[in-house]
């Protein structure tokens, strides 16, 4: 179900970018407006991203296998992390240099109904593109029992990604209207071309943003401080462990993350079938309350020494 909201989300997304950025085009050529140049560059880059993060969901649920024991979650991030560069190539660099090409050799805009019209309507579309990435967040905040800003962080690249694009869009929209009508209203044509600089300048930073989450996520990101925090307690209050000494977490993708324990056995519990046995008990336990969980490998270590009995509850025998 979540994959399949996913897969609307980005798609309503990359259709509405394809038609506003055919209409920004049209609209800009037409009244000669550098910002709305700029815009249409922005909606351009978006379309391209819609297409990187469709590869990413569908490459990222293709099973596990020999080579990648802990399936392709990952790429989720690879793609997004293309995404993020593809905003900062197309959008944010054609946007700057459009804008200074029109601050030194400015151009007499025409068309001012076009203009707002494609403007107006592309409003529109991002914002319902926008809504719909947002709604999702929030039902998933919700079901998480999380705080929205911290769900965004966490949230599905390609949904995030969305947001983030929606968001830089609505507000990339309103720099060219504003350029657009300084230009028209004092008659200096250097407004227009400033907006479209300004544009530019926001892409960067969308793109830096994204581009710093994914190479995080790439390079390996632990769970939340607090997430790791009652995972821990919830390991070293099942019966049979005296402590949890280490936890290791890994996010292998936004529902999938792998925990790695080294723990502290009572005396009781130093037979291999006993560490067996406590070690299924566990990955009961942690599964219930953190969904998530797909791999947990426990690492005992008895009074008298540590037993090598660290295997994934979950593994078949």
């Amino acid at each position: 179900m979540a994959d399949e909201e996913s897969d609307g989300t980005v798609l309503l997304a990359g259709t509405a970018n394809l038609a506003i950025a055919i209409a920004k085009i049209v609209a800009g050529l037409l009244s000669g407006s550098t910002a709305l140049l700029a815009e249409a560059a922005h909606s351009v880059a978006d379309t391209l991203n819609q297409v990187f993060l469709l590869a990413a969901l569908h490459r990222s649920r293709k099973p596990a296998d020999s080579r990648h024991p802990f399936g392709y979650g990952m790429e989720r991030y690879f793609w997004s992390l293309l995404a993020a560069v593809s905003i900062l190539v197309l959008g944010a660099g054609f946007s700057i240099t459009e804008g200074l090409r029109s601050i030194f050799a400015p151009e007499p805009i025409a068309a001012l109904a076009v203009i707002y019209s494609v403007l107006g309507l592309s409003f529109v579309f991002e914002g319902s593109s926008l809504l719909r990435a947002m709604l999702q967040i929030r039902r998933e905040a919700r079901e998480a029992g999380v705080p929205l800003l911290t769900q965004l962080r966490g949230a599905e690249p390609a949904v995030k990604t969305v947001a983030f694009e929606d968001s830089a869009a609505l507000i990339g929209l309103l720099i060219a209207a504003a350029g657009v009508t300084l230009s028209v209203i004092t008659g200096k044509h250097f407004w227009d071309g400033a907006a479209s600089i300004v544009i530019g300048l926001l892409l960067i930073i969308v793109a830096f943003t994204l581009g710093r989450d994914n190479k995080t996520m790439l390079i390996g990101r632990a769970l939340p401080a607090d997430t790791q925090r009652e995972l821990r307690e919830l390991i070293a209050s099942a019966p049979g462990i005296d402590a949890v000494l280490e936890l290791l977490t890994l996010q292998l993708a936004p529902d999938q993350v792998l925990v790695v324990a080294t723990v502290d056995l009572d005396d009781s519990e130093t037979t291999g079938a006993a560490v067996e046995q406590l070690a299924e008990k566990i990955d009961v336990r942690v599964r219930e309350a953190f969904p998530m969980v797909r791999h947990l490998y426990l690492d005992p270590t008895p009074a008298e020494g540590r037993v090598n009995a660290g295997r994934d509850p979950s593994s078949p025998r």
